[in-house]
C-alpha cells in the first residue's frame, strides 16, 4: 500500500468512527434522512471517505443508501427493537456462560458500585446528567458480559448490534422509574455472575430482557434463551 492509499484508508476509518459516533449520539436520529453533502459537512471529512463509511454502516444495517439522494438512518420500529434486544440477550447469556466456565473474572465490585450509585441517584430524584450516566452504566455490564465472547466473529457481531441498540435507545428518554428497575435487574445479573451461577445469570438476563421489551412496548415472553 502506497502513501496515498494509506492516507485514504486512514481517512475512511476516521469517517467511519465519526459516523458511528454521530449515530450513537442520535445525530442523526432513527429514521432521519440526510443528503450526502449534509453528512459530509456534519462529519467534516472528504466525501470519498464518507461514502466508504456509509457503505460499511449500511452493511451493518445502521443506514440505507438511497441512490442519488442520500442516507436514511435505521428505523427503530417495534420489530427492529425486539430483534436487536433479543440478540443482545443471546450474546449476554453466551458471554456469561463462557466466562463462568473459564473462571474468568470480571470487575464485579466496580460494576456493582457504579450500578448502586446510579440506583441511589434515580431513587432520590436524579440529576440532569442521570440519563447519560445510567446509559453508560447499563452499557458497561453488557460490554463486560460480551468479553466472554472472545475476539472473534461473535464479538464483532455484538459490537455491530451494540450500535443498533444505541440508535434505538436515543428514540426515548431513559426515565428515572425505568432507570431504577433496570439497575435492579442488572444487580441481579451481577449477583448471579459473582456466585458463578450461569443458569441464574441466564434467568436474570431473560427477566431484564422481558422488562426492557415491555418498557419499549414490544414485550413478549422469551423461551428460547437457555
Amino acid at each position: 500500500m502506497n502513501v496515498a492509499e494509506t492516507e485514504q484508508s486512514l481517512l475512511a476509518e476516521r469517517a467511519y468512527d465519526a459516523l458511528i459516533g454521530a449515530l450513537r449520539a442520535g445525530q442523526p436520529a432513527s429514521g432521519a434522512f440526510l443528503s450526502m453533502p449534509a453528512l459530509v459537512a456534519q462529519l467534516g471529512l472528504p466525501i470519498a471517505a464518507v461514502r466508504d463509511a456509509v457503505k460499511r454502516a449500511e452493511a451493518q444495517g445502521l443506514v440505507s443508501i438511497l441512490p442519488k439522494r442520500g442516507v436514511l438512518v435505521m428505523d427503530a420500529g417495534p420489530e427492529t427493537t425486539r430483534e436487536c434486544l433479543d440478540l443482545r440477550a443471546m450474546f449476554d447469556v453466551e458471554g456469561v456462560r463462557r466466562l463462568v466456565a473459564a473462571g474468568q473474572a470480571l470487575p464485579l465490585a466496580d460494576l456493582r458500585a457504579a450500578h448502586e450509585a446510579v440506583l441511589r441517584a434515580a431513587q432520590s430524584g436524579g440529576a440532569p446528567d442521570l440519563p447519560q450516566r445510567a446509559m453508560e452504566t447499563d452499557l458497561s455490564l453488557h460490554d463486560a458480559m460480551a468479553t466472554g465472547l472472545g475476539p472473534g466473529l461473535a464479538a464483532s457481531l455484538y459490537a455491530q448490534n451494540r450500535n443498533r441498540v444505541a440508535i434505538i435507545q436515543n428514540t426515548r428518554p431513559f426515565l428515572a422509574d425505568r432507570i431504577v428497575s433496570a439497575m435492579e435487574e442488572h444487580l441481579a445479573i451481577i449477583d448471579a455472575i459473582a456466585a458463578g451461577d450461569a443458569g441464574a445469570a441466564a434467568t436474570a438476563i431473560r427477566a431484564h430482557l422481558e422488562a426492557t421489551l415491555r418498557w419499549w412496548g414490544v414485550g413478549y415472553s422469551i423461551s428460547g434463551l437457555h
